[in-house]
């Protein structure tokens, strides 16, 4: 069985609330060929960014489930308090329903938004205990109530991870808003090519230094795209917190959650030797495979030399990782950080 970790799916124009629109919180085009927000706007391009398309992708390349993540643009960070409550219930249940209409083919996430804690731990609560989400999605930052960016590691969501802990869920930590928080020009891709794997970084850092993988033993964390520039950061990491102990006073070296039981990372990192890099510093069995579809920097047909499960295909075939690591990584490896059997599947 093929397990994807790491995709998204948009929902039916029809289902979305007339007060997104209205509001321009976020909307889809009628014809389907836009998906927009306030003055953004991006082309909804390629295969499965639908449900029905989605399905006849996975079948067409052999993907026998997948997990659905939150949109993006559902984080909500910086909205207010009721935008934010309507907006990321409508997301939640849109995602309960594709996970209970489809369920051999998909396990969905659910996402909160910890600047309105209480709304947050209250939506935790309802998506575990009434819509039998399990897998909560958070931004690498969120925007609070000073206007401030912190990470998600931050002590002011330990509340959210104390619940997470709680109900033992997995955790998916991905980034958006680079360009909100970044003061440079939005040019060149900068924010989706550079800053959004330093976003992720970042919040690795923080997730890290203060012990989270232990202080919360009972969930699983894996980072979107790889962790990729906190996997190459490593060693930087290792000697500042060695050459200044005082700026690290009471938190914990790095060393010691490198290749945690509990923290996983996507395959999503677009070439063999970074994740070779990937392996060597947390271990093969962390890794899940990542496809980020239906997006152009996702693994999917008709962007240069890409297909679904290239990089592990490449890595298998120059010996980067064995035939059976490469079978985990599509399988076992997702089912353990979801804390799920394979009967839960086979519905």
């Amino acid at each position: 069985m093929r397990i994807n970790g790491h995709g998204h799916i948009l929902p039916e124009p029809f289902q979305i609330p007339k007060f997104m629109k209205e509001k321009k919180l976020f909307w889809i085009d009628e014809d389907k060929k836009f998906m927009k927000q306030g003055d953004w706007s991006r082309p909804i391009t390629g295969k499965g960014f639908f449900i029905k398309d989605k399905i006849e992708w996975m079948n067409q390349h052999k993907i026998d489930h997948a997990i659905m993540l939150c949109l993006s643009q559902l984080y909500c960070n910086g909205w207010k308090k009721q935008d934010c409550i309507d907006a990321i219930r409508f997301q939640n249940d849109f995602n309960a329903s594709v996970q209970r209409d489809n369920p051999g083919k998909f396990t969905c996430g659910f996402v909160v938004q910890p600047l309105y804690m209480d709304n947050a731990l209250m939506e935790i609560e309802r998506c575990v205990n009434e819509l039998e989400l399990k897998l909560l999605c958070l931004p690498t930052h969120f925007l609070n109530a000073h206007g401030e960016w912190l990470s998600i590691a931050d002590g002011e969501v330990d509340p959210i991870f104390e619940l997470a802990n709680k109900y033992k869920l997995a955790i998916q930590i991905h980034p958006y808003d680079g360009e909100k928080m970044i003061a440079l020009k939005n040019q060149y891709w900068r924010f989706h090519l550079v800053w959004m794997m330093a976003q992720c970084a970042d919040s690795l850092h923080l997730f890290t230094l203060r012990n989270l993988p232990n202080k919360y033993p009972n969930i699983r964390t894996c980072f979107a795209h790889g962790g990729m520039l906190g996997i190459a950061n490593y060693g930087r990491r290792i000697q500042g917190f060695d050459g200044r102990p005082d700026i690290f006073d009471k938190l914990q070296d790095p060393r010691k959650t490198l290749g945690h039981e509990n923290l996983y990372f996507d395959t999503l990192v677009h070439d063999s030797h970074t994740l070779d890099l990937l392996k060597k510093r947390v271990g093969a069995s962390q890794l899940i495979i990542g496809l980020d579809d239906p997006f152009p920097l996702g693994e999917i047909e008709g962007v240069g030399t890409s297909y679904p499960g290239r990089v592990v295909d490449y890595a298998v075939e120059i010996g980067v990782i064995t035939e059976q690591e490469g079978k985990d990584i599509w399988h076992k490896n997702v089912l353990d950080w979801l804390g799920i059997t394979i009967k839960a599947l086979d519905k």
